[in-house]
């Protein structure tokens, strides 16, 4: 370790990847990234548009990919032809029930995003579906899922969620996306073990707990949040990327284990003091708020360090 003034730090563009960048349009994913997702701004579809009947809407029965994007459907009929699909997209429609997919068996991956979607249900059929896209709907709490045991990534960002719930069956889950909702406490991720991407950002919860289950997390992102201690964390070895911007933690502390960290984000935080980051010597990028003493800063100065060197950026 050795200390870097704040003249040697490069000034440069912030641009964190602290929210999942696989779920939306890419102006959406900037501002998610960013944590600046407005409740208020409408997305792509205009919900004031009429919706079409399906049976204007020419489906290949031969597609394994079939994109239904912005094509202002407002209820799921006449897909039964489908039988080969692999992948469907129904994203920026006008669709508020989830339902008639029963004989779609052999579905990979669903997307509903930007829809008027109220509940998760109707579900069950699609047991061989890996990826399923609830983002940017009405959900008010997590249901439904049980059957779909091969699933691998779910993603529910800006619903309406108030808990983590129901997700106990996910034994295969990779990738959960709870960002922009109404979560309070992280909770019931006790068997999500195969878990390795977790995203709550810009939610309410006030603590980092519950997460010793989770030993092949990679990524945790927790910004805009209200979390005020970094803590519970230390069974978390596998952690590379922790995004805790836009908190109010103090201290950089309890990452005593957390040694294979390549990225830390304590941005727009209350950190005064750069400090106990010695052990991180595979820290890569490092974002902060300057509030620190100039003398004060620790940074990597290993031998890895000196080969490939990290990004050290205020903002």
């Amino acid at each position: 370790m050795a200390s870097l003034s704040v003249g040697e730090l490069q000034e440069m563009e912030v641009d964190r990847r602290g929210e999942s960048e696989e779920s939306g349009d890419d102006e959406t994913r900037r501002k998610s990234i960013n944590g600046d997702v407005d409740p208020n701004q409408p997305t792509a579809t205009s919900k004031e548009e009429s919706p079409v009947d399906m049976d204007t809407i020419t489906l290949d029965p031969e597609e394994e990919d079939v994109d239904l994007v912005h094509c202002r459907i407002g209820k799921i009929e006449g897909l039964e032809v489908l039988q080969k699909a692999k992948t469907l997209s129904l994203r920026q429609n006008l669709i508020k029930k989830i339902e008639n997919l029963d004989s779609l068996s052999a579905l990979r991956e669903l997307d509903f995003y930007d829809n008027q979607i109220r509940k998760l249900e109707n579900l069950h059929n699609l047991t061989e579906l890996e990826q399923l896209d609830m983002s940017f709907n009405v959900l008010r709490k997590v249901e439904g899922l049980e059957q779909l045991t091969r699933l691998k990534k779910l993603f529910l960002l800006h619903n309406k969620i108030s808990s983590i719930a129901n997700l106990e069956h996910l034994t295969g889950l990779e990738m959960l996306e709870l960002g922009s909702n109404r979560i309070r406490v992280i909770e019931n991720l006790d068997s999500l073990t195969s878990l390795q991407s977790l995203f709550l950002g810009t939610n309410k919860i006030t603590r980092l707990q519950n997460l010793d289950a989770l030993h092949n997390l990679t990524v945790l992102s927790i910004q805009s949040n209200r979390i005020t201690k970094i803590e519970g964390l230390q069974n978390l070895i596998n952690l590379k990327e922790l995004y805790l911007s836009h908190n109010g933690v103090e201290i950089i502390e309890g990452l005593e284990n957390n040694k294979k960290l390549t990225t830390l984000d304590i941005a727009a935080n209350r950190v005064k003091k750069i400090e106990n980051i010695s052990h991180l010597t595979e820290l890569q990028e490092f974002w902060r708020t300057d509030r620190s003493d100039p003398a004060e800063v620790e940074v990597c100065a290993g031998e890895k360090r000196n080969e490939t060197p990290g990004r050290w950026v205020e903002k």
